[in-house]
């Protein structure tokens, strides 16, 4: 698999290929499987994420400690905001469902991670559901989101103890806006202006669960992750280019999470877990859970 998304998107454009074809053939490559094992394998996770999704979105599930649950639904049958009736709202609430999924330890598909599992299912997902668009090219742009996410591991970190929420949660928006670009029609090189606008945006994101649970901030993190993509999915395909390549802005991410004080990369000793309310409501939702 490639190292460079520059070297990536070279190839795609010399050899007049999508992303997603060159990704499909490097994995083969590399793990000696014909393409067509391998997309199976990634239509089988479009449909756990698709089920993570609608389960999440009955508002049933809360997660063992009752932080987080029902807000997915909310957001799908709520009162009307500003932006109802629209594929936004639906991807954030799409965001949510997946992420209370996780909390409530059912079944998702760790895009790259558990506690960012529910950007890249919910963008792909729900533009594809907005635009009739069909499970083939969905599968593919599932590929190319994990070109985009090797890329990021060998660069960076996928590791919220190593980097922050910026490698978890701001990696799945990086995944999800560049791999949806290319969904949406885009060139692989607006592709990767879409994932360097989208990790710019969460550039020093902290990594603080109340309790050390994935479940606050993270799920509703994961929404704000899907909005983020959108918005440089948005920008990459009207043709703005975003002046530094997106694997400096990947090494930039990795910069600052090995520099990053240790309170702010998944211990709850900082940021938001360290509030009084943070550390009351652990305290309180830990002792529920030990008598549970």
């Amino acid at each position: 698999m490639y190292r460079t998304l520059a070297e990536a998107i070279a190839d795609a454009e010399a050899y007049e290929m999508p992303l997603s074809e060159l990704a499909l053939q490097a994995e083969a490559r590399d793990q000696g499987r014909p393409v067509a094992e391998i997309r199976d394998a990634l239509g089988r996770a479009l449909e756990v994420m698709r089920g993570a999704i609608a389960q999440g979105m009955t508002g049933d599930l809360r997660s063992n400690s009752g932080l987080v649950g029902g807000d997915a639904a909310k957001l799908r049958t709520g009162p009307a905001g500003p932006l109802a009736d629209t594929p936004f709202r639906d991807v954030l609430a799409r965001a949510l469902a997946v992420q209370e999924v996780n909390a409530a330890m059912g079944v998702i598909v760790a895009a790259p991670t558990a506690g960012g599992a529910g950007v890249l299912p919910a963008v792909l997902t729900g533009l594809a559901a907005a635009r009739a668009i069909p499970d083939d090219r969905v599968i593919d742009a599932l590929a190319t989101a994990g070109l985009i996410g090797a890329v990021v591991a060998e660069r960076a970190s996928l590791s919220g103890a190593e980097g922050g929420c910026q490698a978890e949660t701001g990696a799945a928006a990086g995944m999800a806006a560049g791999a949806a670009t290319e969904m949406l029609g885009g060139s692989p090189r607006q592709a990767g202006h879409a994932v360097a606008l989208a990790q710019q945006g969460t550039l020093g994101l902290v990594c603080d669960p109340l309790g050390g649970l994935v479940e606050l901030p993270c799920v509703f993190r994961n929404a704000t992750g899907a909005a983020i993509a959108l918005a440089a999915i948005e920008m990459a395909l009207a043709g703005i280019e975003f002046a530094i390549p997106a694997d400096e802005v990947i090494d930039t991410m990795g910069e600052i999470g090995r520099a990053m004080d240790v309170r702010y990369r998944e211990t709850a000793g900082g940021g938001l877990a360290a509030t009084p309310t943070g550390r009351r409501l652990a305290k309180e939702r830990l002792v529920q859970i030990k008598r549970s």
